[in-house]
């Protein structure tokens, strides 16, 4: 199947409504489970992300160690326990799960809990892959439709093989693996593919040095999270999340060059690109 291509008249339809009329749970519940002590600022990215990205509640569920940090950080978000219930005692519409999880058995227990317990559409992504590419067979006995968010080395060891260099490459190993697993998969990089298990793909003519900054798929897992808490589908919600996150470090590197822009740069201009996107409709 040929390759749609991500730009403002694909993504445009598939902007969420926002009722005048609503209250926040209207606009989804995401909780995070991601950081760990070497990597406090994923959660904190993921989370702002998710809020940026237009969630009506973020809630953390983070170690121990870092609820006092990032209370401080994201203010607007709620702190729970790290645990499989009492992330279910929230209701969440959506689950960010990986960025910055410490690569442990016990986290692996949790990351695998989550997944198969918890019916909600999942964005899973960093420390996670990597923990579920430990794992045989991980993707069967799953609660919930996941979007699948690697980098090409995750990729690689998620599935054992390299998503190769050219545009045609990437297209059939992300194709290749969303049947694989069942599930939609980001493959992200410049120009980075959308593939929905039931054949469709998407590509982001997108390739801006911007984006290339520690902490920017963290922001892009936050977003994607929003998003499916806000009702879009996982192919839906992969494919309008990568168009706003390029969108967001294209305008950033208009205004502030190519180098030098921040993850939290990236999270923080996602309103007014999404406000970009729904003015020019109609």
């Amino acid at each position: 199947m040929s390759a749609d291509t991500l730009d403002a008249e694909y993504c445009r339809p598939l902007l969420p409504a926002r009722d005048p009329d609503a209250h926040k749970y209207t606009f989804g519940r995401v909780t995070t489970i991601c950081g760990s002590l070497d990597y406090a600022g994923a959660a904190y990215l993921a989370s702002l992300g998710a809020a940026r990205g237009g969630a009506g509640l973020v809630a953390m569920a983070v170690p121990d160690s870092l609820r006092s940090v990032l209370a401080a950080r994201l203010p607007e978000a709620v702190l729970v326990g790290a645990s499989t219930d009492a992330i279910s005692e929230r209701k969440p519409d959506a689950l960010v799960v990986g960025p910055g999880l410490a690569e442990t058995d016990d986290v692996r227990d949790l990351v695998l809990s989550i997944l198969r317990e918890i019916d909600v559409p999942k964005v899973v992504d960093a420390g996670a892959l990597n923990l579920l590419a430990t794992v045989d067979s991980w993707w069967t006995g799953l609660a919930g439709d996941l979007v699948l968010t690697p980098h090409p080395g995750e990729f690689e060891r998620l599935t054992g093989s390299k998503p190769g260099i050219s545009d045609e490459d990437r297209v059939k190993a992300a194709e290749s693996a969303a049947e694989r697993f069942g599930q939609v998969v980001v493959l992200k990089g410049a120009r980075t593919v959308v593939a929905a298990p039931d054949g469709r793909v998407a590509v982001s003519p997108i390739a801006n040095a911007a984006l290339a900054t520690a902490g920017s798929g963290d922001v892009l897992a936050g977003l994607t999270g929003a998003l499916l808490a806000q009702g879009a589908t996982p192919f839906d919600a992969g494919c309008l999340g990568v168009y706003l996150h390029g969108r967001a470090g294209e305008r950033l590197s208009t205004r502030m060059g190519n180098a030098g822009v921040l993850a939290s740069d990236i999270a923080h201009e996602i309103p007014p690109t999404r406000h970009e996107l729904h003015a020019h409709s109609g």
